[in-house]
């Protein structure tokens, strides 16, 4: 059976092997993918806002057209 292969980390274009980060770095890398993932949901938070913001501005439209 085949070892599992570590994907590479990549910074400023230069890959970094994870096994052979120190703790700190290791312990970096997740906080950024932690970051990298909050900002995705908020990213899609974001769009749901502004969709249903859409949705009311047009609800609103047409009862201002119904009273005009």
């Amino acid at each position: 059976m085949a070892g599992k292969k570590s994907q590479k980390v990549t910074i400023d274009d230069k890959e970094y092997d994870p096994d052979k980060l120190s703790d700190a770095a290791k312990a970096q890398v997740v906080n950024m993918q932690v970051v990298v993932q909050e900002i995705a949901s908020l990213q899609q938070k974001l769009a749901i806002a502004q969709t249903a913001r859409n949705a009311y501005a047009t609800a609103l439209k047409e009862e201002l057209a119904e009273e005009d």
